[in-house]
């Protein structure tokens, strides 16, 4: 039986690192392509798969994706500078990979082909107080990287025959790991220094394991019929935190951990939501991870990484 062909762009990235194995386990044939721009070695472990091919290359250059492109039943679109402050002090990249990339992908794919295409509930900037945000909400992003990502989605789901999964804050052990992601920092935070201050601690996101973004990758290929053309909310239900509430739940775990908030100064980020998860969970898909679980993986993670070097910024 022919296996279906998988191109991830992006792929030796946080999320690409843990989806291409994972993929690869799963008995798809996988190609990744990426620049490397951080010297990882993530994917070291999936070479041993021979349905793996790995491409180092730019995202930008339209004839070296043309070519990935016509093997490929399904494209993941992972490559992008992700976070705000990389892309406020990267604009015109962050322009030119994070959108006018994704647009030349939807320009060269033809219509039988699968995109599925992770962008970012970010987008949905502030909301309203007490009430959940879903995907019919009107998306105010505040910041560049949001509104790219708002306008790159845009693109895929205006071409059909696609998905797009608008992510959670992630969190979790990647063999490309990122410290700078909230999650991940404050456990990193409480477990090296047992202290954090934190600004505007009333603010309120979503979260989402990065296994567990996999999972709905996979998910979103195996069930693309009924799930093609419209957008989904990828985050956990029980989950819509702020940063006082997280606080509390890494100090169930590391009890010494000592949390103030800032009485002067401001957040840069100034996010603020909750979600609503229910489309995606309609379809079946069903998270493994909690956040109480994602911490204990993180405590074990920072009793091997003793420097915060595993960061986008």
């Amino acid at each position: 039986m022919k296996k279906t062909r998988v191109l991830v762009t992006g792929g030796a990235g946080y999320i690409g690192s843990v989806l291409a194995p994972a993929l690869l386990r799963k008995n798809y044939a996988v190609t990744v392509l990426d620049k490397f721009m951080f010297n990882q070695s993530s994917l070291m472990d999936a070479c041993s798969f021979e349905d793996f091919r790995i491409v180092r290359g730019d995202c930008r250059d339209e004839k070296l994706v043309k070519g990935l492109i016509k093997d490929a039943d399904a494209i993941i679109p992972l490559a992008a500078l992700v976070g705000a402050p990389l892309c406020d002090q990267n604009k015109a990249e962050a322009v030119s990979i994070n959108l006018e990339a994704i647009r030349m992908i939807c320009r060269l794919a033809s219509k039988s082909q699968m995109i599925l295409y992770p962008t970012t509930n970010s987008g949905y900037g502030i909301g309203e107080k007490g009430k959940f945000c879903t995907e019919e909400s009107p998306l105010r992003p505040v910041s560049l990287y949001g509104v790219v990502k708002n306008d790159a989605e845009k693109a895929v789901l205006d071409r059909g025959h696609s998905i797009t999964f608008r992510l959670a804050t992630a969190f979790g052990a990647s063999p490309r790991m990122r410290l700078d992601l909230l999650v991940n920092d404050f456990v990193y935070r409480a477990y090296s220094d047992r202290a954090v201050v934190i600004f505007e601690g009333h603010f309120k996101r979503n979260y989402i394991h990065v296994r567990d973004i996999a999972k709905a990758f996979i998910h979103g290929i195996e069930n693309f019929r009924k799930m093609k053309d419209r957008p989904y909310n990828v985050g956990l239900e029980d989950a819509n935190l702020s940063k006082i509430e997280l606080c509390r739940e890494i100090q169930k775990q590391i009890p010494k951990f000592v949390f103030m908030e800032s009485p002067i100064g401001e957040d840069p980020d100034k996010r603020d939501y909750i979600v609503s998860n229910r489309r995606i969970l309609s379809t079946g898909y069903k998270p493994d991870w909690t956040i109480e679980k994602g911490i204990r993986e993180l405590i074990k993670v920072y009793t091997i990484i003793r420097k915060n070097s595993y960061a986008n910024v």
